[in-house]
This record gives C-alpha cells, structure tokens and sequence, in this order.
C-alpha cells in the first residue's frame, strides 16, 4: 500500500477496491491502529488512534515515522527503530512509548507491532495497534481478577445464564455443589439442591429483573454429596451482568458469590439457645422457690422448660404401694424381676391445644404402656431415650426405640395413638426423674411435625429440667407420708 493512496481517507484509498469496507473495519476497532511500509512511512490511521493522540488520518497518513508530530525528537528515531525491528520478527512484539498529543501532552501507550509480509512472501511493513497504558492496565487487571476468581477464590463464585444454569463455576462452587467443575455446567439448579432451590432461583429472577440487592443474604439449602445430604447455609451476593457492547442493557445472566458459613451459623444458634435455655432455668427457679406446693414448683419448671423446646409434656409417676403412708417400706424400692414397673399420669398439658401443665384429675390408674414403650425404657436405663415417627413404615433415623419392639405404624397419628401420646406427636424424648438414687417416674417431652427431631444437645438440656423437678416431686411424696 502506498502513502500517495492512503492520504486522502482514514484507513485506505478510495481508489482501492474493498477500501471502503476497510475503512469502516479499521476505524470500528477498539483499539488504536496504525500501519507502516518498508520505508517507514504512515500508511494507515484509524480514528481510535486520533482519539487518543488528536492527529486526524489527513495529518499521519504519508509521514515518516513520528518525527517532529507524534513522538520528540529524542525518541522518535528509536521508536520508529523499534517498530520496523518487528518487520523481520516472528509474531507479536509489545513496547511502551511515550508519544505526543497534538495539544503537546505526552502519553504513554502500549503496542503490539507485526510484520506484514508481500504477496511474494517478503517483508512489506508493519502494523501497530496500541491504547493507553492505564487503560490496558485495567483490561489486564479485569482479565486477571477473573481468572483468579475461577481458580482458587475462597469463596465460590458461579455465573448463571437467563435460564439460570451454571455456566461458570470455580472450585470452591464445585466442591460446595457436591460435583465436579464440569458436571454441573448446563444442569438446572434443582438438581443440585435438593431442598432451598426455589429460594435459590427467586433471588436469581429478582436479580434479572430488578438489579443486584443492596446486602447480603443468606440461604439455607440441602445439597446431595458422597457422604449423603447435607444442609448447608449460604452468604450470597448476586451481581447481574449485562453486554458491555449493547447500546440498551441486555442481561446475560447473573454473577452469584457465596460463603459456606454453616459452621457459624450453627454456633451462634447453639449459643443463643443455650442462652436461652439457661434464662428459662434461672426464671423457673426463682418462679419454683415461691410455690408452697412442691407439684406446683415441678410443672412451673417444665411449663419454663416447654417454651420453644416442645409442644406437650407429660409426667407420669411411679405408682405408690397400695395403702402405703409412712413406716418403713419405701413404695420406691424397686420391684422385683418379674413385677413390671408401674407409671400413673400425673400431670400434663392440653392435648388439644396450648396451654400449662395441670394435675390429672383423678389419677391413679397405671397408664397402658405396651413392653417396649420408650418411657419403660427410660426408667430400664435411668436415662433418656429419643425416637421418632417412622418414615414408610420403617424406623426413623436416630430412634432408640428396641427393635423387633417398635408397633407397625403406616402414619404418624397410628404410631402415637400405639405409645398413648396426642396424634399430631411425630418426635418425643423420654427423661427420668431421679432423685437420691431412685426413679421416681418419667418426664415425656412431644413435638409435632413442623419441629426437628430432638437430638443430644436436648436431652442434656432435659435431664437439667427433670432432675429439679425430681427434686420437688421428692419431696412432695415425703410430705405425704408425714404422719
């Protein structure tokens, strides 16, 4: 390409066949463009490169080099040294120069220079593209930051499309998922959480439609892994991405970042409810100490004890002998081998509803437990003893129920009715009352269907309630046998 040619427009000579369509590629482009002959003349010039330095292509195209316009008479030998060097290079050559503007400031610009080579295969000229450092700077700095996102960020990172599938996830997202980075590229996200996908997909069409929200939030989900499900909780921030070259934003999907913070999430729980719990022991014993009746004292620790802990609560003594009052005989001694253990309901909240715990009216009939009732035993082991409702007619998970003893149950309200609780019980725990080494009877704790199973941590807690209440008890059976 000649200079003569080239002088009059931005990119290529009007007489040139195609020189339009190169015009309008070339002076398109993002990046600033220039292009020497073997002489080291200007043969090319886009507008990008006039942004950046203010020459029109009218004043570059046909000069030698940058002498005496775009660089100082210092550098620009060197320069123009520099760039044809690349002509007889192998690939790309990147430098940084110091040019001048036209209105005479000096900016520092990075290029990327290549040989261009004849139709008889010899060296012919070069071109350059170059932009500002700075601007380059954060382009690479972009590109990095993305990269190390992708690689080994301490949080996870997933890039969600319109149809909210994963397109892009790091690693700490993959192991988080329980899948490889690959395997879960494209599947929809309710087959990676198994519960809490709803909640998840809601957030992402919020952010679609409306912008990214101002905090954080924080979701709890269940997710399949090797070792089985597990429930975790999320810190999430959402981001929605939209085409940088669209003149009208255009989604393309949302940046999703989270945080497994389930560890501590479950300690600050743990420490409120121990909190809590501690609060309702100290508040019962203060409301305990002002009962004249130690009965009264017993259920104001388990009415203290059932808030936020269980829905029902049942107490059931040890039957006294018959006509025993004073003497010598305890009606606590344990019973021999072949005597099975008596227990009378001795107070109880309502069953069909809310309410605090009342003496039974009446009493006196052993309850009918059946041989294996977990309130036997708790009273067998002087301890506690958890179960649950079974699930398809199989034992639950945890339960410390005997096998072979549990009665077959397709329903939750069968398998309560069998165990003489209300029908909406789905867990219970079992607590004995101990008192100066004796069982004095069992404390029954019951929770629906809407509250976890109970676990260890509530037994522990239990155990605290009861043995102040078999405390009060105790003592209410020796008053009655004052003579």
């Amino acid at each position: 390409m000649s200079a003569s040619r080239s002088e009059t427009t931005d990119a290529a000579g009007p007489d040139e066949p195609g020189s339009d369509l190169l015009a309008a590629l070339l002076n398109g482009m993002d990046a600033a463009l220039c292009a020497f002959d073997a002489e080291g003349v200007v043969t090319h010039w886009n507008r990008e490169a006039e942004r950046i330095l203010g020459w029109s292509a009218a004043e570059a195209v046909g000069r030698h080099g940058f002498a005496g316009w775009a660089a100082r008479s210092a550098d620009a030998d060197e320069v123009l040294a520099r760039l044809m060097a690349t002509m007889d290079a192998e690939g790309r050559q990147v430098h940084e120069f110091a040019l001048l503007r036209k209105d005479g400031g000096r900016v520092l610009v990075r290029t990327q220079s290549a040989g261009v080579r004849g139709a008889d295969g010899r060296p012919a000229g070069v071109y350059c593209a170059f932009s500002e450092v700075h601007a380059q700077i954060d382009l690479e700095r972009s590109i990095a930051l993305s990269e190390a996102l992708f690689a080994d960020a301490s949080w996870g990172v997933v890039l969600v499309d319109v149809d909210l599938r994963p397109t892009m996830v790091n690693a700490y997202a993959a192991r988080a998922l329980g899948s490889g980075r690959t395997t879960v590229l494209g599947r929809p996200l309710g087959e990676l959480v198994v519960r809490g996908a709803e909640e998840l997909e809601a957030a992402l069409h919020h952010v679609l439609a409306e912008g990214a929200p101002t905090g954080l939030a924080e979701l709890w989900v269940t997710v399949r892994t090797a070792e089985g499900e597990r429930r975790r909780c999320w810190r999430s921030g959402f981001l929605r991405l939209a085409s940088p070259l669209a003149q009208e934003p255009v989604p393309l999907g949302v940046g999703w970042l989270f945080a497994d913070v389930t560890d501590a999430r479950l300690a600050a729980q743990d420490a409120d409810r121990l909190r809590f719990r501690s609060n309702q022991l100290h508040r019962a014993a203060r409301s305990a100490a002002e009962c004249e009746d130690p009965v009264e004292a017993a259920t104001t620790y388990l009415d203290f004890a059932l808030a936020g802990f269980a829905d029902h609560a049942l107490i059931d003594l040890v039957a006294e002998a018959p006509g025993h009052r004073g003497g010598t005989a305890d009606p606590l001694d344990p019973p021999g081998p072949d005597v099975p253990v008596r227990l009378v309901r001795a107070a109880a909240t309502p069953t069909g509803g809310t309410g605090p715990v009342g003496r039974v009216a009446g009493g006196g009939i052993p309850v009918r437990y059946l041989d294996g009732h977990p309130a036997l035993r708790a009273m067998e082991r002087a301890g506690s003893v958890r179960t649950s409702a079974p699930a398809q007619g199989r034992p639950a998970p945890g339960s410390q129920e005997a096998p072979g003893r549990t009665p077959p149950a397709a329903a939750a309200p069968t398998w309560a009715a069998a165990r003489q609780w209300p029908s909406d019980t789905v867990h219970a725990l079992c607590t004995v009352l101990r008192s100066r080494g004796r069982s004095l009877g069992v404390v029954t704790f019951l929770r629906g269907g809407g509250r976890p199973a109970f676990e260890r941590p509530d037994a522990l807690y239990a155990e605290d309630v009861t043995v102040r209440m078999a405390a009060a008890l105790d003592l209410a059976r020796l008053l009655r046998q004052e003579p």
